[in-house]
């Protein structure tokens, strides 16, 4: 090849070195990307890992950030399946344990004497043994206890009926090792005494879900509605302009509230569903507007000419020439939806307690304004919302100016 002969790349090179050298666009794109992976990962990065992360004790709600306090794990008296890391990852592990958050413990004897956190400072005392090894259906005691005390040691039943006997060094150092932890909530706890860091990393899986969800049911509708519109015309394209005209004239909040009312239900996929349903109209119309003007091109006429169908020349001679408006449409419509999924959840009508939404949570902290220690609640997840959508604002522009070259200023 000449040395002095010019490289020639395609568009879609240019357009990506406009977009790398985008910086706003690439900050949103790298925070897209973290909360994606925190969002695959799911249960396996949150502190609480047990289903919705609802592992939580009311003698510790609304705790601010950094809170730190000994935990008593008792062991729960039912069968719990342990579950592989796949599952782990996407519906939790439920806990072996129930909780009690304690502001200081004491060995004596056999017995732990606690002083419980979050309420008057009564010592209150607890039988190792029945911490570690609850009532199980098992007893030959003659009594309402599945174990006895015998000089040093503690004689029990173990969950399979066997008997078991336990020093009091080794009754101590499986309660140290299995039966007590020592937790900090790096953003404070709800007003139920739920991890909120957990609940907020769990969150951004509602939102980037109810975003691609709604996103493709938007695309399959705008695409093949606006797609009829503008390559028949006529008839059929006045139609759609009466359709795309009757549902932009609706306040999308309204129209969402409208279809789960149709629906008689409630919940994440009626959320998904009806956000989808009301946000294809701006892709209906962008893709009608291109085809207008595309479909008379002189290779859509020789198209038509080689008897190629109607279907065939949409598909693979208009819609990749449309790539380009279309991701730019569907990046702002993922950050529409996150805003319309937190206000249908604020209002009740999206995600249902316990699994947590950024708008529940905010409508949870709404609801404690006045109280002490009740600032978080609103700041954490209302923070995480303005943050993700600025991403996909800011990512859609980088697209939009990429993908758009007359738009770049000097």
């Amino acid at each position: 090849m000449n040395k002095n002969q010019e490289i020639i790349y395609s568009p879609n090179y240019y357009a990506r070195q406009r977009l790398y050298g985008n910086k706003p666009a690439m900050a949103g794109g790298f925070i897209i990307l973290l909360c994606t992976v925190l969002a695959l990962l799911g249960y396996l990065v949150m502190p609480d890992s047990t289903p919705n992360a609802n592992d939580g004790a009311v003698q510790i709600q609304k705790q601010l950030p950094g809170f730190k306090t000994y935990l008593i794990k008792r062991k729960r008296n039912i069968d719990i399946e342990e579950r592989n890391i796949i599952q782990k990852m996407f519906i939790g592990q439920e806990s072996k344990y129930t909780i009690l958050p304690v502001k200081e413990y004491h060995i004596k004897n056999f017995d732990v004497e606690v002083v419980p956190d979050g309420r008057i400072p009564v010592p209150e005392t607890y039988p190792l043994i029945e911490i570690i090894q609850p009532g199980n259906g098992f007893n030959n005691f003659k009594n309402e206890k599945n174990y006895k005390y015998t000089g040093k040691y503690v004689v029990f039943y173990d969950d399979n009926g066997k008997l078991t006997m336990l020093s009091r060094r080794q009754l101590v150092n499986i309660f140290h090792e299995n039966h007590l932890e020592a937790r900090t909530y790096l953003l404070g706890t709800d007003k139920a005494g739920r991890d909120l860091l957990s609940r907020l990393i769990f969150g951004t899986r509602i939102s980037l879900g109810i975003g691609l969800v709604s996103v493709l049911i938007s695309l399959f509708l705008g695409i093949t509605i606006g797609s009829l519109g503008g390559f028949f015309g006529g008839t059929i394209d006045k139609f759609v302009m009466w359709l795309m005209t009757v549902v932009w004239s609706i306040p999308g909040i309204m129209l969402v509230i409208a279809i789960s009312l149709a629906l008689q239900s409630k919940g994440i996929w009626v959320a998904f569903v009806a956000v989808g349903l009301t946000t294809w109209v701006e892709i209906s119309r962008v893709v009608r507007g291109e085809i207008l003007a595309i479909k008379e091109k002189t290779y859509i006429e020789a198209a038509r000419a080689l008897g190629i169908k109607n279907f065939n020349i949409i598909l693979r001679h208009i819609l990749p020439n449309l790539l380009g408006p279309i991701i730019v449409i569907a990046t702002s419509n993922f950050a529409s939806a996150i805003l319309t999924e937190a206000g249908l959840s604020f209002l009740g009508l999206g995600v249902q307690p316990p699994m947590p939404s950024w708008g529940m949570m905010v409508n949870e902290g709404f609801h404690s304004i006045g109280t002490s220690n009740s600032w978080h609640l609103i700041l954490f997840p209302g923070l995480a919302i303005c943050i993700l959508v600025l991403a996909f604002n800011l990512f859609g522009n980088g697209l939009r100016d990429a993908f758009d070259p007359k738009s770049v200023t000097n």
